[in-house]
């Protein structure tokens, strides 16, 4: 039995407010579902941690218009893409790439998708940089093995609350990887579609740098829902960074912000703030393509240091500034991807019966 929403219901909800949400947001298709007729659920559509807590903070201390028992979950929806093909078992997938290796993009990356995870939706990793794989150290799965079901699908790792793959699981750790564009590319398809993800909110490919055949290849045949570009604010930097934000819109795919990495350096003693690679570069590409710039991330010691580990910062120091700046920055794309796309219809399956 379907139990109808009230207005009155509706309206109170839309006098809560947050940087995630749209206005009148409440009133959105498919975000509030009807239990009973005093049981309702709130299904936020996107990854998000602030705005759960917020929530649910509101609920506790303001009186709803009657008495009705309100709960809310994280339920992202799969968004339409520029490929129609759907990866199975995969709602979205986030391109992460930088255009140029060396500004942090892989850490940016694992940060990133172990964020997602932090906010309750089921996160995947994949590790498209076949040329210098470098998530299973991050992860502290270099010794992992991988499993195959049915003679065919490769099934991910699990560490750390995240589901990965990588071709360094599947090479000699101590061997080069050594392979013409056509090979990498193909390489790059299998470990993609070979792959037996489980059902999956979110996957993070963590992109190889550069724009050339591998790049366009992922760009071109993977249905990306959004892409973000990882720079520092060196000129050098910046420049490559602008490459990879013209590559992304050829190929339509779009792009949600940028990622200033090493933004700043904070002495451990004083607290003062040093910028070593120049300051304003990101947020002037961003004004200049009409970007957001998502995140603005201190280099810090720690964030090496935990890598190094094999436990990346953010479930190695759950408290700390680096933390919450990546789940931040979690919350702001999946957010965006969010309210600037679109819904993709549910899948009806529908048995024959003969």
């Amino acid at each position: 039995m379907a139990y109808p929403i009230p207005g009155e219901l509706v309206a109170w909800l839309n006098q809560f407010s947050h940087t995630s949400l749209i206005a009148d947001w409440a009133s959105q298709p498919g975000i509030i579902r009807a239990q009973s007729e005093t049981v309702f659920h709130i299904d936020l559509p996107f990854a998000a941690t602030s705005l759960q807590q917020e929530l649910r903070q509101w609920l506790a201390v303001n009186q709803p218009p009657a008495q009705y028992e309100i709960n809310v979950h994280v339920a992202p929806k799969a968004l339409v893409t520029h490929v129609e093909q759907p990866l199975k078992g995969v709602k979205n997938i986030i391109a992460v790439t930088s255009a140029k290796g060396g500004v942090g993009k892989s850490t940016t990356a694992v940060n990133l998708a172990l964020a997602l995870a932090a906010s309750g939706a089921k996160t995947g990793l994949l590790d498209a940089d076949i040329y210098g794989p470098s998530v299973p150290m991050m992860l502290g799965t270099m010794d992992a093995d991988i499993s195959v079901k049915d003679g065919k699908w490769m099934l991910p790792v699990e560490a750390h609350g995240l589901y990965n793959h990588s071709i360094g699981y599947l090479i000699d750790k101590n061997d080069a990887a050594i392979w013409r564009g056509p090979m990498a590319s193909k390489a790059l398809g299998q470990l993609v579609n070979d792959t037996l993800w489980p059902d999956l909110d979110y996957l993070v490919i963590d992109m190889p740098p550069g724009t050339g055949d591998i790049q366009l290849t992922l760009s071109q045949q993977i249905p990306v829902t959004g892409a973000i570009v990882v720079t520092t604010p060196q000129d050098l930097a910046l420049a490559d960074a602008r490459k990879g934000v013209t590559m992304f819109n050829q190929v339509e795919v779009p792009v949600v912000g940028l990622v200033e990495n090493m933004s700043y350096h904070r002495c451990s003693a004083c607290g003062h703030k040093e910028y070593i690679f120049g300051t304003g570069g990101a947020e002037k590409m961003a004004q200049t393509y009409g970007l957001s710039l998502l995140a603005q991330i201190p280099l810090h010691l720690h964030v090496r240091e935990d890598i190094d580990a094999g436990r990346p910062t953010v479930v190695a120091r759950p408290d700390s500034e680096h933390t919450q700046l990546y789940l931040q920055l979690a919350e702001q794309i999946a957010s965006r991807m969010y309210w600037t796309g679109k819904v993709k219809p549910e899948s009806i399956d529908i048995a024959v019966v003969g």
